[in-house]
């Protein structure tokens, strides 16, 4: 699959020309550089977690991370994974982390792809998935999308999962089915891209604002920095006040300006996702989104 999202700059300049498309927020603080997550335990009581880029890269947990974790937990403070993830259903997703080495509860793991089945209508979905995912968690009628053509112009409405399977002849598929029939199409996935140890991946994301651009489909992005999984993790964390709050995550437009218009605090993580090898200043002076606290690794 073609992509001119090559690099660090190239996806950050992305963001900023669909910044129109995402939340604002009001203002962003000062950030404070930090050497771990114990040098502010006075100010926090529950911190999210972005998933690629600061607790894995890839299949490989990033070093420290377990242990941080099981750290924070012992030390009282809830713990959640808010995961633009949306390849798989919710157990594949548990077991994923599990897998990585992680000791997460169930209920302690939320994703993009959760928010954006909620109050899925009654209607024939075309479905972006990826090859062995059985869409058990979606009720609805749904056709999986690959080369036939007839199959795009059948469906009512889409849901974009995953671009593991997806290419560039499948895009040009689906853009001229919404050109000849505009429709609604939920991203489950608003990232751009995702690290990968080789470089990054292009995600939903990218491809849904690429539709934006050029049809008049009704376009509906959901995960960080949307509103509708903040609200997912706030009602698992009904005694914690917002501002008590911190999201830690790899993305200044993904993750800090999602917190920001929340009104949660945030940690930006350097080392191991989009910033890796970059230095992460001149984007934030450039973009004005600022975390209240950057560190390299967790």
């Amino acid at each position: 699959m073609k992509s001119d999202l090559l690099n660090t700059k190239s996806a950050f300049d992305r963001y900023e020309a669909v910044r129109h498309r995402l939340p604002v927020a009001n203002s962003f603080p000062q950030s404070k550089q930090i050497g771990s997550l114990l040098d502010i335990t006075d100010q926090i009581d529950a911190f999210v977690f972005d998933a690629f880029g600061v607790l894995n890269v890839g299949e490989t947990a990033i070093p420290g991370a377990v242990e941080r974790l099981k750290q924070l937990r012992e030390l009282g403070f809830a713990i959640r994974v808010l995961s633009n993830a949306a390849s798989y259903d919710r157990g594949s997703v548990i077991e994923k982390f599990k897998r990585l080495g992680f000791d997460l509860q169930d209920d302690e793991i939320i994703t993009s792809r959760e928010s954006a089945l909620i109050d899925l209508d009654r209607c024939h979905w075309g479905v972006i998935a990826a090859r062995g995912d059985a869409l058990s968690d979606i009720t609805q009628k749904t056709t999986v999308l690959g080369d036939d053509l007839a199959a795009y112009d059948a469906v009512d409405k889409f849901l974009f999962l995953s671009t593991a399977d997806w290419t560039d002849e499948r895009q040009e598929l689906l853009e001229q089915a919404l050109i000849r029939k505009p429709r609604e199409i939920r991203i489950a996935n608003a990232d751009l891209v995702a690290p990968r140890g080789d470089g990054f991946s292009l995600e939903p994301g990218y491809f849904g604002h690429r539709i934006a651009d050029m049809t008049l489909a009704n376009v509906e992005f959901f995960g960080k920095p949307f509103f509708h999984v903040y609200k997912m993790v706030e009602a698992s964390l009904p005694n914690v006040e917002l501002n008590r709050i911190a999201m830690c995550g790899d993305s200044l437009h993904t993750d800090i300006l999602g917190a920001a218009s929340a009104g949660w605090q945030s940690i930006l993580v350097t080392k191991d996702g989009l910033f890796a090898g970059s230095d992460a200043g001149p984007y934030v002076d450039q973009s004005g989104l600022r975390a209240d606290w950057n560190l390299e690794r967790i």
